[in-house]
């Protein structure tokens, strides 16, 4: 009753003796027999053979049956799809038939004209006194809002897969634009590259390069930059661009760390500060092998594995991070490429690997590992070192956290005393 007719003095239906009994006729009047046959959901009883004995009024609205049709003609089996059916009876009914019930279990059914309804099944079977099974109580709820909701479900995931596909092909054909697509041929020397994906989500900042300064002059570099994701790719093409040039015009590699510092400052202070780490050398043809003048900045030390088959790091002490500090130091050392040397220059990811070696710190990589590495490996080739390092890398399986490039030099071995070399 209304608020208006409560103010007016009306009483409410449970204040009037006479509304409140006719109510309760009311309900009386819906008998047990009606609530069955209009149920909500589907109601179906069969003989333990499976032939439908009963069946209500809202089953055979969904499927479109007369009560004519099915009781007495049809078993319940007879209803389902052909999947269903086989489901049917080599699974749900010998289950039932030892747990005496069975709740839940998504099926079709098949209506009149040929359509399918998804449903929801319980069964249960009611015993005589004596424990003889009498007949098969089913309720049968209708399942195609579940059904339409998980085909919506199975497309969002698709769709998401397919979307999630296209980033990686993305991520991919933009991680290979910051690559060299191959290394250049430099007379008398090997060189080999390797880069590791830990994530084939988001673009990493890993970089290197090897590219001719004249006739007589190489240069190399190999770096990380911080983060991931666009930002990062964008800072690494301003890196190779930046390191590329700085190098023509002054091939010290010092002075083009400096260079590169002072780029990534000024465009990256303020809010945003960015930084990475890096490698540059220059090789310069010196007898049977080469020179090399290498800078470092914050980066990890290359090794330099040699062909009497020993192998050290070549550190940069004192490098700072490129870009952080308007004014920061970088500091050169100088190295000898000699025939059977190899040079390998990698990024952090490869020693910050989880691993579990024994001898590793912390449960990562480290500098040792790679150390022993290294000797074992020595004396060897570029391709050769990126070869086992590759294997190395995929070995780590989950526990590597971040990209990892690497880059390798070497100058060929001489042949034996006994082996004639080529004219």
């Amino acid at each position: 009753m209304s608020a208006a007719g409560r103010e007016a003095g009306q009483p409410f239906p449970e204040d009037d003796p006479h509304a409140e009994a006719a109510m309760f006729s009311t309900l009386l009047e819906d008998s047990a027999e009606d609530l069955y046959d209009n149920a909500p959901c589907g109601y179906l009883s069969t003989l333990p053979d499976g032939q439908i004995a009963k069946v209500n009024a809202t089953l055979l609205r969904w499927l479109g049956y007369t009560r004519e049709d099915l009781v007495g003609r049809r078993t319940f089996s007879d209803l389902l799809t052909v999947g269903g059916r086989l489901y049917y009876e080599t699974h749900f009914a010998p289950l039932l038939n030892m747990q005496g019930e069975i709740g839940g279990v998504a099926l079709e059914l098949r209506a009149a004209d040929g359509s399918r309804l998804p449903v929801l099944v319980t069964s249960t079977v009611k015993t005589s006194a004596d424990g003889q099974p009498r007949l098969i109580r089913t309720t049968i709820f209708d399942a195609s809002d579940r059904r339409a909701y998980e085909r919506e479900l199975l497309r969002a995931r698709q769709e998401a897969d397919r979307e999630r596909e296209r980033l990686q092909r993305l991520v991919t054909t933009l991680q290979h634009s910051l690559l060299p697509s191959s290394l250049p041929k430099v007379p008398g020397l090997e060189a080999a590259a390797y880069y590791h994906i830990a994530s084939r989500d988001e673009v990493s900042g890993d970089f290197y390069d090897l590219f001719p300064l004249s006739r007589e002059r190489w240069g190399f570099f190999l770096g990380d930059v911080c983060g991931k994701g666009a930002g990062a790719a964008a800072m690494t093409s301003l890196i190779r661009y930046t390191l590329r040039a700085a190098a023509v015009y002054d091939p010290d590699p010092v002075t083009i760390l400096d260079t590169l510092n002072t780029a990534l400052h000024q465009e990256y202070r303020g809010d945003n500060p960015r930084y990475c780490t890096a490698l540059f050398g220059i090789l310069t043809p010196d007898g049977d092998g080469f020179a090399i003048t290498l800078a470092g900045g914050g980066h990890p030390p290359c090794l330099l594995l040699r062909a009497d088959g020993t192998a050290d790091f070549q550190p940069t002490p004192d490098g700072m991070l490129i870009g952080m500090l308007a004014d920061a130091t970088f500091t050169a050392t100088t190295i000898r490429l000699s025939a059977g040397d190899t040079l390998l220059l990698y990024t952090d990811g490869l020693i910050e690997a989880h691993t579990a070696t024994t001898g590793t710190v912390d449960g990562r990589y480290g500098d040792q590992a790679l150390h022993t590495f290294a000797v074992k490996l020595a004396p060897t080739t570029a391709t050769e070192t990126i070869a086992a390092l590759a294997e190395l890398l995929t070995g780590f399986g989950d526990g590597l956290d971040d990209d990892t490039a690497a880059l390798a030099l070497s100058v060929p071995a001489h042949p034996p005393a006994d082996e004639p070399t080529t004219p």
